[in-house]
């Protein structure tokens, strides 16, 4: 049963890992089922329709096993996307009749460490034995149905990656390279063109001049519908009351804190008396870590840290206290602090080197340790006597130390406080002084050791109050958003003016997706989202909702139809393109000439013709305006000495003549070149078929009506 559990939990683990890490194409092919189980759908992919019941079992499955780490959005998205390839690959296997072999699967599942490292499936030879395997299996799914159907779900996964593999294959072998691709590829790369130019910036013309109309952005839309084509989606406009501490909050924490330095006076009921207890700075130091821990939100630290260890702007006051001194209230990241010097010392951290004789039967002890206990502590005084001596200590350490993970070092341990080595060890270095040399005994062996370097230290009491709202700010933030939300409800149209009029800042959130779960200004907030994309929820309505600390008042402003976008939702798009366009028509039409110098100054680059020399293809650097393949492109077909017609750029509108053209000489060989384009194409075959498959398949996603 033990083996039985350790299989469960792999399974668990390699599901997620194929069904996350991977999901963008690895396919566990979890959602497979021949048949769907409940009449509840989410989805389909050309006709194939996704259970709901089995994609939600899934989905709380991965969720449990993460414990919580990743968010139910990001799970969703990354096990629809599974599900999806899933079934978009096996249609594809369908069509090309792939099939994968027993031998294929055992040949996998003999690569995965786990069972291939399990002596359990191994022969007398060490090797994987599939029929060993075979009759675990087997075993397991009388002894085990539960395990035994996870399993099925992992050898579901390994077949699929089988059919992946082969799938790909297919594609990579038939993108081919010629060796004429490769001759183009060196082409590309090694010949050069250099050449003058006339530039005529899009920036010389301001955008303001440049109108662009309605009828214009349309037919833009229109003649690149593919482009333009969105789906369903909803803006927003919001507020956010949050629950942050108020300035009252702020002072009420700081005048808290200095109250714990004056004394406190507190009735005796044995004595029937008052007592006087002492404040921060007075109290006998061995009650410190108890009134810390009493009136902090985090415990006494009684390490001692060095000046490098003291972080913030408060540091060096902090490290140079006098013993009984308190600093502050003081702010630091997210909290107030008070902080009173207990003590320093000069040691708080210790360098040292040694080096270790291990002797038979030592911790430190290996196959090759020969040495008697005896004989260990004899050589062991034998070096300290050289050391002592004048011989020196790395020397000896990297010729003589058995800890091998320093002796190169010559025994070097750098810096380390107390408690990081074994007690002898510890005890010796934290009372010696710099330049000492011992000899110390542990469970290890025998370590001749030398103080090199300390560090001094302090030990400071900190009492910490994280900076936090009171009840009377979180009750005063509630009754300002309910009477803002009040006022709303009753005049939607002045949402906005009644927000400013408030106090508070309108943020917009436009263009969300059904499935969105970030919105901006906001973060994570799927619930909003949900709200948005109700058929229920109308254009104006307003609705509050509870989130993390605090409150937000949502506004529903636009719903943006599946299908071709309106001109004013892609106009931020749209415009500067036909603005480009109508600036280069206009450029063009001042770069009348027969020459650079007559073009020039048609268009005020008086004085302003450059030079770009030993341009590539591969490169298409100009110099002084950056990357311009298509001014490039047309260098290298231009003749020399030869003046070319206006060439829209990236940058600006461009008339080129090129001075210089070097073709570089034949090689006998471009073997290199045509097996770097194929790599390429491999690269991106795997990377982009995915997309491509998907971009076919008729897919139908229902996700938003459950999560």
């Amino acid at each position: 049963m033990a083996v039985l559990e350790k299989i469960r939990k792999r399974t668990v683990f390699l599901i997620l890992v194929i069904g996350l890490a991977l999901f963008a194409f690895v396919i566990s092919g979890i959602f497979n089922s021949p048949t769907t189980r409940d009449q509840l759908v989410i989805g389909s992919v050309n006709g194939d329709k996704i259970s709901y019941m089995d994609f939600s079992t899934q989905v709380e499955n991965t969720m449990r096993n993460m414990g919580g780490n990743i968010s139910q959005g990001y799970i969703v998205n990354a096990l629809w996307e599974q599900a999806v390839q899933s079934r978009i690959i096996d249609q594809q296997f369908e069509k090309l009749g792939i099939s994968i072999s027993k031998e294929q699967v055992i040949d996998m599942i003999s690569k995965v460490p786990s069972y291939a490292q399990n002596p359990q499936f191994q022969d007398e030879k060490g090797a994987f034995s599939a029929p060993k395997f075979a009759q675990f299996i087997s075993e397991l799914k009388t002894m085990n149905p539960t395990v035994y159907k996870q399993w099925q779900a992992e050898e579901k996964s390994y077949i699929d990656n089988a059919k992946r593999e082969t799938y790909l294959n297919l594609i990579r072998s038939a993108l081919g390279v010629t060796f004429k691709d490769g001759e183009n590829e060196y082409h590309k790369q090694s010949d050069q063109v250099s050449l003058k130019y006339v530039a005529v910036p899009y920036a010389s013309i301001a955008d303001s001049l440049v109108k662009v109309s309605d009828k214009e952005i349309e037919d833009y839309i229109k003649a690149h519908k593919k482009q333009f084509e969105q789906k369903q989606m909803r803006n927003l406009q919001f507020v956010l009351a949050s629950n942050t501490a108020s300035a009252e909050d702020i002072k009420g924490i700081e005048e808290a804190l200095k109250a714990l330095d004056a004394p406190k006076i507190l009735y005796n009921a044995n004595t029937g008396k008052n007592d006087t207890l002492p404040g921060f700075a007075t109290m006998p130091k061995k009650e410190v870590p108890d009134f810390v821990n009493d009136n902090s939100d985090v415990p006494f630290d009684s390490l001692y840290v060095s000046r490098e260890k003291l972080f913030g702007e408060y540091a060096e006051a902090l490290y140079n206290l006098e013993v009984g001194q308190l600093y502050g209230p003081y702010k630091e990241d997210n909290a107030y602090k008070y902080s009173r010097m207990l003590a320093k010392k000069p040691n708080a951290e210790v360098r040292a080197s040694h080096i270790l004789i291990a002797y038979k039967g030592s911790m430190a002890s290996k196959e090759n340790t020969t040495l008697t206990k005896e004989e260990a502590k004899a050589k062991a005084e034998g070096l300290l006597a050289r050391i002592k001596a004048g011989e020196d200590f790395a020397t000896l350490a990297q010729a003589n130390s058995d800890d091998s993970s320093n002796a190169p070092n010559g025994g070097d341990l750098n810096f380390f406080t107390p408690g990081t080595m074994v007690p002898a060890f510890n005890d010796y270095v934290f009372s010696a002084k710099v330049g000492d040399v011992g000899l110390v005994e542990t469970d290890f062996g025998f370590h001749v050791v030398k103080i090199t370097d300390q560090k001094a230290g302090v030990q400071l009491a900190t009492i910490v109050r994280n900076i936090a709202p009171s009840s009377a700010t979180i009750n005063q933030v509630y009754t300002n958003i309910t009477a803002f939300n009040e006022a709303a409800l009753k005049n939607p149209k002045d949402f906005a003016a009644i927000a400013t009029k408030q106090g508070y800042s309108v943020l917009p959130a436009n263009n969300l997706e059904a499935l969105a779960e970030d919105i901006p200004g906001l973060g994570s907030n799927r619930q909003v989202v949900k709200w948005a994309f109700e058929e229920d929820t109308k254009v104006g309505d307003i609705h509050r909702f509870d989130v993390k600390d605090g409150y937000v008042v949502a506004q529903l402003t636009k719903k943006i139809k599946e299908g071709l976008a309106a001109p004013d939702d892609v106009r931020a798009i749209v415009e500067p393109i036909l603005i480009k366009e109508k600036k280069v028509k206009q450029i063009t039409e001042k770069m009348k000439g027969t020459s650079l110098e007559q073009i020039a100054q048609a268009t005020g680059q008086t004085n302003n013709i450059q030079l770009s020399e030993n341009v590539t293809l591969a490169s298409p650097i100009i110099a002084g305006q950056g990357n311009e393949p298509s001014v490039v492109g047309v260098a290298f077909v231009l003749p020399e000495n030869k003046l070319s017609k206006p060439i829209a750029g990236n940058n600006g509108v461009y008339v080129i003549e090129v001075t210089q053209k070097t073709i570089a000489p034949a090689i006998n060989n471009y073997t290199t070149y045509s097996n770097n384009l194929r790599t390429q194409k491999i690269n991106r075959a795997s990377q982009d078929l995915s997309a491509a498959l998907q971009s076919t398949a008729k897919i139908v996603d229902d996700r938003a009506k459950y999560y």
